[in-house]
């Protein structure tokens, strides 16, 4: 039975419109009574149409969308209780009827759109008081300036990030490179030592020795020749 009543509603306002048009001797779409009664039955549909939660048996997308848009406005506007005014405008063909209703918290305006003949369009507007608007411009003022403030922020501390960032990349580079100087064992280069078998404590041994060269040179005296020092080569003796 709702359904039908919803379904008889659109079809009563359709054809209302039609009537209009099908006038030759008028000058615009529909005169101000018939536009107050197409408003309130507009009204009274989508309001019963929320209520009774038939939204999924709503096919016509003009339909749906006046049906979605009373729904988001009923949270600011809440229960609908009466129409206090209704307001149109028209020519031959187009025209636009705003329907002033009551609710439970605010006031609201439904517009209606007419384009040559047909409904194109049903919106619900809520109406907010003027320090409503502005506190609503206000906050909207100090979101958005706060949001552009963050970002200068967050900008301006990526940037000083550049300086520090090679400073710590720096100092992680030397850490390793001291370790690796740490770690290696400092190894000390020495001299061969040359050990040699000084004489002058044995000297009956040096005499023996240089007597034996002058035996071999064919010396008769050790005179020519002076023995410093005397190297063990193998089972030999070496004369250096």
């Amino acid at each position: 039975m709702k359904k039908w009543l919803l379904v008889l509603g659109m079809i009563t306002c359709m054809l209302g419109l039609t009537a209009c048009g099908s006038e030759e001797k008028t000058e615009q779409l529909m005169s101000s009574a018939e536009a107050e009664e197409l408003g309130a039955q507009i009204v009274e549909s989508i309001n019963m149409c929320v209520v009774q939660q038939m939204q999924s048996q709503v096919s016509d997308p003009v339909v749906l969308n006046a049906v979605e848009g009373w729904e988001a406005a009923a949270e600011d506007m809440g229960s609908y209780e009466e129409i206090i005014s209704t307001e149109s405008t028209f020519d031959e063909k187009d025209g636009v009827i705003d329907v002033r209703v009551k609710g439970s918290n605010r006031e609201a305006i439904v517009e209606i759109v007419i384009d040559n003949k047909i409904i194109t369009g049903i919106s619900t507007n809520v109406e907010y008081t003027f320090g409503e608007k502005m506190e609503k411009a206000a906050l909207n003022t100090l979101l958005g300036m706060g949001t552009v403030f963050a970002v200068l922020i967050l900008i301006s501390l990526i940037i000083n990030c550049f300086g520090v960032i090679p400073k710590l990349q720096k100092k992680f580079s030397k850490k390793p490179a001291a370790a690796e100087v740490k770690a290696v064992p400092a190894v000390k280069v020495s001299a061969p030592v040359v050990e040699e078998e000084e004489l002058t404590d044995d000297l009956e041994l040096v005499a023996v020795i240089a007597a034996a060269i002058a035996a071999s040179e064919g010396a008769s005296s050790t005179d020519g020749f002076v023995v410093r020092s005397i190297k063990r080569a193998g089972n030999k003796w070496q004369r250096v």
